[in-house]
Formats: C-alpha cells, structure tokens, sequence
C-alpha cells in the first residue's frame, strides 16, 4: 500500500504526558486519539489528522515535554483510505448523555410532568404558575432563572423524591417580555416570579428565596418592571438543610421596597396569600386580586398559634374586605383577569399608542345635570372623555367620593384624578385624601400628567370624620401637591368649594398647568347656603316673618351663585378659561400635553422626591 503525507504530530503547549494511545506500527484513523497532555489542570486530546500507519513515538507516560516538541510521527494513507479506529461523530440532531440528563431533569419542570398536582390544582378551579407566566409573557417564553432547586431538605428526604415533588423549590422566577407586540422591546423586558402553590403551599424556602433576592437585583441594576404572582403560605420550617436561626437578614424583602418609584411593580394574589408573600405582595405599586384571594399578614395557623382565635383562610382577608379598605387595587373574577389587568396596567408605563377613539364628545354636554343638585356618575364622564376603552380604575371600592385611574388621551397615558359626587357629596374623607395623595405620587414618580376633575364641596366635617385623624390625612393633598413635579390641569365640572376644590388643583388653582371651567361650574371658599347662614345670620335673624325671611335668604344664595359663577370667576382670573365641555380633550391635548412635563431616567421622573409608599 502506497503511503503518502508523513506527518509529525509536535506538542501545541508545554505540560506532560498523561496518556499516549499508539505504539509503532499501529494503523490510526482520522481523529483516532493518540497522545494526552496535561497542563494547568486541563486535558488536552491530541488526536491524527489523517488515516495512517504509526512510525514512531517520540514520549511516555510521565514525561514532561515544550510546546513544539515532537510527539508521534504518522505515515499517512490516501484520503480514500479509513483507520479502523475512526471516531464515531454525534449528529446534529444527536443527543449525549450529559445533555440528556439535563433534558429530563428539566421536563421534570413542566407540567406535563406533575400530572396528579395540576389535576388537583384545574379541579379547584385555578391555574399553574407556569400557565399564569405563559399568558403573561409573549409566546409563552421565560428565561428562567434556578429552576434545578429544590427544597432545602436533603437531610430529610431523597433527591429523587425532592426533585420529583419541590420543582424550582416552588417559585417560577425569570425574564419574559409583556406587551411586545404593542411597544417597544426596550419597554417589554419584565421580571416575572410566581410562587407555586402546588409545591409545599406557595411558601417561601431558603432557595427560592435566593432566586427572588437574584431576580429582584437584576430587575433594579437593569431597571426591569416586575410581575409577582405571590399566592403562598409565608414562610417554611421545613427546610432544615440551612444553617440559621430566624433568617431576619434575608434580603428578599428590603430588595422589593428597593423597587418601589424605581420601576413599576405588579403584585397578583389569588386563591391565599398569607405572611411573607403578602408582605411582598403589599410592596407592590399595585395590587390585583381575584374573587377566590384572602389576603393577611397572617394566616389560620399563625393566628391560632397566636391565641387569637381558630379561623378559616376565607375569613382571614376576604376580597370584598380587601378592597373597601384599599389594599387591593384592582378586583378580577379569575387568574386570566388578573393576568389581562396586569398586562394592562404595565402598558400604560410602556408608552403611547399610534392609534385610538374616543367617544362623541358633545355627550359632555348633558352628563352633568342641569340641576345644581343632583347627583351624577363621575365614570361616564371620564369614560367619555378619554380613549374609548383606556380607562383603568385603582381602588375603585375604597375612598369611594375620589376616583383615581389611569386613562390615554390622543393615545398618550395619563392619569385622572376625580370628584364622585354621586358618594357623599363629592366630600374628600381622609380616605379618599389618602388615596388621592398616594396616587399622585405614583404619577409624579412615573411622569404621568394628571388631569383633575374637580366637583366637591370641599373636606368632609365633623365629629365623626375627626376621629379618622382627618387634619392629617387631608393634609397630605396640600404637602405632597407643593412637591408635584408633574404637569396638573384642573377641569371644574361642577362645585369648586373651599379647601377640598384647592386639593384637587395641586393645593393652588394659580400654579396648575391650566385650571379650566365647564359653563356648570360654581366657585367659593365654602358652599354657599353655609357660607349665606354664616355670613348673613345676623340679618336674616332679625327678620321676624318666617316667609320673608326664607325669601331673604333664597335671594342671597342666588346672588352668591351668580358672583360664584364660572363666567364671573373667569373674568377675575381665578381660573384660565370656561369651554364647552365638547372642547375638553383639546384642551387637555393642547395645555397638559404640549407641556412635556419631566424627562424620564429609565422608568422613573429624574425630579420625583421621593419613593411610592405602599399608602
């Protein structure tokens, strides 16, 4: 057999020789190993260019050799020719045993795989976590992050067995993007961390405490809105492969409030959520919660435990509980409610849309009722004069005289802030001041403008509201107003009374963006008929006849009406205009709009003062 291209195989790099495969004579084929060498702790295969016959070797096993050495010499054979040790090459679509063993360590995570879990979960009426994170993120898709834990008990009990019933030790935590196909993909990236109730009841474990404190970091270096699903029991005993007593100095929960007025913050509770996770889930800018959540601080087992009484989950912190006192923002019937709420809410943060309708806009006209009187629905107005279908009410059922919700206008988000006069008059209680404060915090934090619709006979009065701490809560509007950095544009709809119609303009009409009027608007530093008692019982106590004296009093509330009319507090100033409720988006597009207000740094207003409290 002819034998063509002899070869000297020479060492790449200086080490020593921890194998040789060939002796002379030996046939090789191409890529057939014949020498070892070690260096620095690697091993480095050299294997023969070619099929051929072994001339000579050169080193053993043992000796130390330089780079270019010679090692083996290899007569070659033509390129027809085959060793009969050839290599046996892996495909592509070929699977080796390592990657093997991570593929099914990994299906172990799916759902697919836990089939009597997810049975029992759909029978209670409720999604997985990982089918929550799949209709959050688009297409379903998340970098995750420690899925391979487990729980923190290999002291206790079998890998296997942990690997088969803690997956991800019972937290979904990665990266996925929401609203892609609506913004842009600088403003979708998200964090996502949903605790799994199907694993040891959604508690908190050593490791998925770790994964929450490594996700919460990257979500506050790479400015990443974050989404929590925090449905769980708190706290584990259970875990006992760690060595600590308390775990106080666990950082998870300093991390979340880290986050808040740094980026937005999505808390979802459904079904219960109790202790820690209700600890985050109070973190949270915003917090939805399904029909079937409790929601405490504690759970049954911790108030027993407490002596305070034996109580079923459902009594703890039921939903309609929840949202008369404010902590929940947002009511869904459903896990997909609150996954299509959330969605939702993080659009507003994401940007403006190209696109939108708005409703007839004469219809203003007639939504508050010729008589002074009588009381009307907020809601339709604002309904009405924002983006048709842009409009998300928070904290609907708590404050009830003040609405708060995020809208668009012309496609752009901004927030509304609005007298109900159909609770309580329009009255601000030290409930509403507390809410309306604390959202517009929110929007000075995020840069979102705020339209106010003021219609309100000022603060609520009296012993009982005095005993709610009232001075104090009501002057928050007044503090965190002389703070707000956002452009503000007042619409008096109807009533614009003392203190209560200041509030609602940022503590000072004269430093709004703009302060408008509709023609029904009515203007003073208290509500007339008082403000008549007040100012005139002198007078009318000295006229003895009864009929006389209301006809007295009749004229001078008219008069009042008419020096506290739009048009007459327009002719001195004390606000910019009166328009035709028809002309309101314009006005709001041209005056609130056009301001810009601040420049955003990354998420947040650069000029905000301060954090979002959790109240």
């Amino acid at each position: 057999m002819e034998l063509t291209r002899p070869t000297t195989l020479v060492s790449p790099l200086g080490g020593s020789v921890v194998a040789v495969g060939v002796t002379p004579g030996d046939q090789v084929g191409a890529g057939d190993l014949l020498v070892v060498i070690e260096a620095m702790k690697m091993e480095y295969h050299l294997d023969a260019e070619h099929a051929g016959m072994v001339r000579g070797v050169h080193v053993g096993v043992g000796d130390v050799v330089t780079e270019g050495q010679p090692l083996v010499d290899v007569d070659g054979l033509p390129d027809t020719a085959g060793g009969a040790g050839q290599t046996e090459e892996i495909g592509p679509g070929g699977i080796r045993a390592d990657l093997a063993a991570v593929l099914v360590r990994r299906a172990m995570l799916r759902d697919e795989a836990r089939g009597a879990a997810v049975r029992k979960r759909h029978r209670s009426g409720m999604r997985t976590a990982r089918e929550n994170v799949a209709d959050l993120t688009d297409g379903g898709l998340l970098v995750e992050f420690g899925g391979l834990a487990v729980a923190a008990q290999r002291r206790r009990r079998d890998i296997a067995d942990l690997q088969a019933e803690t997956p991800a030790d019972g937290m979904v935590t990665g990266i996925g993007r929401v609203n892609g196909a609506v913004f842009p993909d600088d403003r979708t990236a998200c964090a996502v961390l949903a605790y799994d109730y199907t694993v040891l009841a959604g508690t908190q474990g050593y490791f998925n405490h770790r994964k929450t404190d490594r996700l919460l970091e990257r979500a506050y270096t790479d400015r990443l809105p974050v989404v929590l699903f925090a449905e769980g029991g708190g706290g584990r005993p259970s875990d006992v492969d760690i060595p600590m007593v308390a775990g106080l100095n666990v950082p998870t929960f300093s991390s979340m409030g880290a986050l808040a007025g740094r980026v937005p913050t999505v808390g979802i509770a459904a079904g219960r959520c109790f202790a820690g996770n209700a600890a985050l889930l109070g973190c949270c800018h915003v917090v939805i919660a399904t029909t079937n959540s409790t929601i405490g601080l504690g759970g049954p087992a911790m108030i027993s435990g407490g002596g305070l009484g034996v109580y079923a989950a459902e009594e703890v912190g039921p939903i309609d509980v929840q949202t008369r006192n404010g902590v929940v923002d947002i009511a869904v019937a459903d896990e997909a409610g609150a996954v299509s709420a959330a969605k939702r809410y993080l659009g507003y943060f994401q940007g403006g849309l190209p696109t939108w309708e708005h409703a007839d806009q004469r219809r203003l006209r007639e939504l508050v009722p010729q008589d002074r009187k009588r009381a009307y629905d907020v809601r339709a107005v604002i309904d009405t004069m924002f983006d048709t279908d842009s409009v998300l009410e928070l904290r609907a059922a708590f404050g009830a005289e003040m609405v708060t919700a995020l809208a668009r206008i012309e496609g752009h988000p901004v927030a509304v802030l609005a007298n109900n006069p159909a609770a309580g008059g329009g009255a601000i209680s030290a409930d509403g001041a507390d809410k309306a404060a604390r959202f517009l915090r929110l929007c000075d934090t995020f840069a979102f403008p705020v339209v106010s619709l003021c219609d309100t006979p000022g603060f609520l009065v009296g012993p009982e509201s005095e005993k709610t701490a009232a001075v104090r809560h009501v002057a928050r509007l007044f503090t965190l107003g002389a703070h707000l950095t956002v452009p503000l544009l007042t619409v008096v709809l109807r009533k614009a009374y003392g203190l209560g119609a200041m509030a609602m303009g940022a503590g000072n009409f004269g430093t709004t963006a703009m302060t408008v009027s509709w023609p029904t608007g009515e203007f003073g530093g208290m509500g007339v008929e008082g403000a008549v008692r007040l100012g005139f019982r002198d007078e009318l106590a000295a006229i003895d006849d009864e009929s006389a004296r209301r006809r007295r009093f009749d004229e001078l509330v008219a008069q009042s009406y008419q020096r506290g009319g739009a048009m007459n507090a327009a002719s001195h100033l004390e606000v910019d205009d009166v328009i035709d409720p028809e002309r309101t988006r314009a006005t709001i597009a041209g005056a609130l709009l056009s301001a810009g207000g601040p420049a955003k740094d990354g998420w947040v207003n650069p000029h905000a003062r301060n954090y979002v409290d959790t109240w």
